[in-house]
């Protein structure tokens, strides 16, 4: 009997593993930490073995921890960190360098060339993506450029190109299968999203071989197996980039309903159904999932590149806080920041700004500011950077949220979530299960091999464990929104291109 889906979850500081069973509960969950490379300011690098020992380890981990055997899997979803690019030898499965992590902003000079030339234009037009260091076409195209020896292999057929799903399946099933879903390939700034294939133009442009690139699948369908888990063959049946899967897990069906995920970014994505609207609000337009025969649905996207993030900088970088639980109680020990405003500008800023030169900026400092005011400020950012991205959604929709669904590791952060309702004044929803993005991936995986007859079926199944009802006045709520604005604007622009 098939008990489970066992999704794997890649995440940007993580890999995880999780077992779900048919009532879409987690039955059990396996997490590993892996290293984060920095080479020079501005640059994010993965090494490709640690991506994948370290999923690999939590997934082996996982299914012998808890006796589940291959025959007790019904399918594997997978979900992942999106943008991060890899490229890899065919015939030996060595990676030419280091993986390109989305954060990365060395592509920025690039992006203002295609931009100084007009082709940003074309680029939005194909993809409905900015021009941006944020995407995959232009790291690729660095690779490209920059690792000796590497365009000729490319143009020969030698090596592979993949996001981190494109990677793992291409381990999963030792070399057999180089293959990508429609919605990580919609983000890799070389997909066509609405003719559903490659873009020759873009990929002349960046001077990209369509040799190395990986056939493009439905987000949920039957892939291929696996004997790397557990002895017997194991179906991979769902793939989708991270935020898409957490609207799907989200049951976010309908156009017109938003989630949002609140991890090492953030990340809010509303249904546009099977039409791709263009947004006149520094929006993306994106592929949200495809099943099998189905057509593609789509979806607008705001991107925050720093949330969590920025709470692992407090406690690695900053030594202010142990964990990330810490957050809540010392943001609570005091009324406010006292005027004291962080943004969280890492690597630039995202939706609606997209400012590549865009620095972190602390700013409003008294004498009497320390630790607490910064962790509070800290999260008081992610809650102001989601209602940027709201205003903007509100206006490119012309739909007012009625309420906000939220997932990620960070909504446990009671804090965060009733700041989060006030700042926006809507109420915010979090679901009994919120690991919203494996359970989409699972839900995809499961969906393709008949474990979950319907989207109606999941929908049922989803419960929401607490509402946060926004408990602060318009005033306040608009003058503490208006000192956010502020300090974005003296963060913009810092770095000279």
């Amino acid at each position: 009997m098939k008990q489970y889906i066992l999704s794997l979850d890649q995440g940007t500081t993580s890999s995880r593993a999780i077992l779900f069973d048919r009532a879409g509960a987690i039955v059990a969950s396996a997490q590993q930490e892996f290293r984060q490379i920095y080479p020079q300011p501005g640059w994010v690098e993965h090494d490709p073995f640690d991506i994948w020992r370290s999923q690999y380890d939590v997934a082996r981990a996982l299914l012998d921890k808890q006796g589940v055997t291959a025959e007790a899997v019904a399918a594997i979803g997978i979900t992942n960190q999106r943008e991060t690019t890899l490229l890899w030898d065919r015939a030996t499965g060595e990676p030419v360098a280091n993986a390109i992590v989305w954060q990365c902003r060395r592509t920025a000079p690039l992006c203002e060339q295609l931009k100084a030339e007009g082709f940003d234009g074309t680029i939005r037009q194909i993809t409905g993506l900015v021009t941006d260091a944020y995407f995959s076409g232009t790291k690729l195209a660095w690779l490209l450029d920059n690792v000796p020896g590497v365009r000729a292999r490319a143009e020969r057929g030698e090596l592979a190109f993949g996001t981190v799903d494109t990677f793992l399946i291409w381990r999963l099933t030792e070399g057999r299968l180089h293959v990508t879903d429609v919605s990580n390939a919609s983000r890799t700034l070389m997909y066509d999203i609405r003719a559903g294939e490659w873009s020759q133009v873009i990929l002349d442009r960046l001077r990209i071989p369509r040799e190395v690139l990986p056939t493009v699948l439905a987000s949920s369908a039957v892939y291929g197996e696996t004997t790397l888990l557990g002895g017997g063959a194991i179906t991979i049946a769902g793939v989708a980039g991270d935020q898409q899967a957490a609207t799907f897990g989200q049951a976010c069906y309908q156009p017109g309903l938003a989630k949002q995920t609140y991890g090492t970014g953030c990340f809010m994505l509303m249904n546009t159904g099977s039409y791709a609207a263009v947004s006149t609000h520094n929006l993306l337009t994106t592929v949200g999932w495809k099943l099998d025969e189905a057509p593609t649905q789509y979806a607008l996207e705001g991107s925050v590149f720093i949330a969590g993030a920025a709470v692992q900088w407090l406690r690695d970088e900053m030594k202010l806080i142990e964990s990330a639980a810490e957050t809540a109680a010392i943001a609570e020990s005091i009324p406010d920041t006292g005027g004291v405003y962080m943004v969280p500008a890492f690597v630039g800023l995202g939706a609606p700004y997209w400012d590549q030169f865009a620095r972190g900026a602390i700013i409003g400092l008294t004498r009497g500011s320390g630790r607490s005011q910064l962790v509070r400020a800290v999260l008081e950012s992610i809650a102001y950077q989601t209602r940027d991205v709201v205003s903007a959604m509100q206006q490119d929709s012309d739909l007012a949220l009625a309420a906000l669904r939220v997932d990620g590791g960070m909504v446990r952060n009671d804090f965060l979530m009733q700041f989060q309702a006030d700042i926006l004044g809507v109420p915010v929803e979090r679901p009994a299960v919120i690991e919203t993005t494996a359970l989409g991936a699972a839900y995809l995986a499961g969906l393709a091999v008949k474990f979950w007859e319907s989207q109606d079926e999941i929908a049922a199944q989803r419960r929401v464990e607490r509402i946060f009802e926004p408990d602060m006045s318009v005033d306040r709520r608009e003058s503490l929104y208006a000192g956010w604005g502020r300090a974005v604007e003296r963060s913009r622009g810092w770095v000279t291109p």
